[in-house]
């Protein structure tokens, strides 16, 4: 094995926000709130699924804005309207050969939006 998954790591201009925005959409909480940790507020936040189902994620700090079409995004099963409801864009209705929807978080990285069957 070359290579084994660890986390998911996104780059933000307001991680903090931007960690705050993904705990609710997907449910997940701070993983220094389940752990007690503290860190400066500069430094990533690591976000978990408090179910221990889902992966590990980084909101990491970056001075840069986001200017082109992410190359790798994230899939997840919800409703498109709940996301944009919380401030998600609507990029591309599911249709034609899609099942899916494309939006976009309040900083501007795609995701794609299954609704559960």
């Amino acid at each position: 094995m070359t290579a084994r998954f660890k986390d998911l790591a996104l780059d933000a201009n307001d991680h903090q926000a931007q960690a705050d925005w993904w705990c609710r959409a997907l449910g997940y909480v701070r993983r220094d709130a389940v752990t007690g940790d503290t860190r400066p507020a500069d430094w990533p936040i690591p976000i978990v699924d408090p179910a221990g189902q889902g992966p590990l994620i980084w909101l990491n700090p970056v001075p840069e804005r986001k200017t082109v079409k992410n190359r790798m995004h994230v899939d997840v099963f919800g409703d498109p309207a709940e996301l944009v409801a919380m401030g998600a864009t609507l990029l591309r209705e599911p249709g034609g050969d899609t099942d899916w929807a494309v939006l976009a978080d309040p900083e501007g990285n795609e995701f794609c939006v299954f609704t559960p069957r």
